[in-house]
């Protein structure tokens, strides 16, 4: 059985992790994978329900409940969804995973990097990502994106510059520690640019054993 491969796309909102991470599931596919492509929050009926609480409910949510919103949320993911397919042999594509929760809670609303990461390890039984794509943009070009899609700004979305520039900081801050897992690109290139980097990376990472489209 061919191993599992578990991606994950990190970075702030409006990079283009949804682009990239569509872009790639189409080319494992022509090459013979079996890819599984989800998302944090979201990726189950239970984090559905979560993903409407943190990123559309009206009223307060505490820094610390929401920390542990997106908590359960992964421990429900990870169980029913990424190891599942991950013991298949699937490729496991995914938008966000530990190192948002970091980013976003850890430094955005200021709970602690270690804090913040201890619980989301422990939440996934210690699951990290063989490979994690973080598409470093400055915070206001991103915003500019954003405001172009003319759709509503979720809770996160509208938070102030000083939030969003926290997270950037520390979104670069975890790929500088540990630079065997991350692959940072600029996401102000262009998107046929990126994917090649990325998949050159995948290819890299599988030993060269992707395949080649029919």
């Amino acid at each position: 059985m061919t191993a599992g491969l578990f991606l994950t796309f990190e970075g702030g909102d409006g990079v283009g992790k949804t682009t990239q991470a569509a872009i790639l599931e189409e080319w494992l596919t022509a090459r013979g994978r079996s890819v599984v492509r989800t998302r944090e929050p979201g990726g189950t009926e239970v984090g559905v329900l979560v993903r409407d609480i943190v990123l559309h409910h009206r009223g307060e949510v505490a820094a610390r409940a929401e920390a542990l919103l997106y908590a359960a949320d992964r421990a429900q993911h990870i169980e029913t969804v990424v190891r599942p397919a991950l013991e298949r042999g699937d490729v496991v594509i995914q938008d966000r995973y530990i190192d948002s929760s970091v980013a976003y809670q850890g430094a955005g609303r200021i709970l602690g990097r270690d804090e913040v990461r201890d619980l989301s390890l422990w939440a996934t039984g210690g699951l990290l990502p063989d490979l994690t794509v973080l598409l470093d943009l400055d915070p206001a070009r991103a915003r500019e994106r954003l405001e172009a899609d003319d759709k509503p700004f979720d809770r996160l979305e509208a938070e102030k510059s000083v939030f969003h520039d926290r997270v950037r900081e520390e979104f670069l801050a975890l790929a500088a520690s540990e630079p065997e897992r991350f692959l940072v690109l600029d996401a102000a290139r262009a998107a046929s640019d990126l994917a090649t980097d990325i998949q050159g990376r995948v290819q890299a990472l599988q030993g060269g054993t992707v395949g080649t489209a029919d």
